[in-house]
């Protein structure tokens, strides 16, 4: 019986799942996620995301993105709208537009486009 109740406590979530593009992985076409996602591959479309997007180092999204918060490392071209807090990380590569509440951004980071602060509404 302790068996059976260890096995059902197994497969409860944990709030920690996430969706993942690995390295050398390449993606053509349109991504919508209800929970985190972190790309370290390749996105060759628009990204729509209910909780946090990564963009790893490695990572590169050539679509725009919208999400609830975000953090880039890697390389997007397209636009960004984050509703609560974008951080762009010192190797990230952003050409493209921003409409953010909170932007970090730490030095040595590139941004090329325009940015619109605007207030969260929840």
């Amino acid at each position: 019986m302790k068996k059976e109740a260890n096995m059902a406590k197994d497969k409860q979530p944990t709030g920690m799942a996430h969706s993942a593009l690995t390295i050398e992985t390449t993606v053509t076409g349109n991504i919508s996620a209800a929970t985190d996602i972190r790309i370290d591959g390749t996105l060759q479309g628009n990204l729509d995301c209910q909780g946090k997007v990564i963009i790893g180092e490695q990572g590169r999204v050539q679509g725009n993105i919208s999400a609830i918060n975000a953090e880039i490392m890697g390389t997007v071209c397209g636009d960004i709208s984050v509703a609560e807090t974008l951080v762009l990380k010192s190797s990230s590569f952003l050409e493209g537009n921003i409409t953010v509440s909170t932007l970090i951004i730490e030095p040595n980071a590139h941004l090329n486009g325009q940015c619109s602060m605007q207030t969260y509404q929840k």
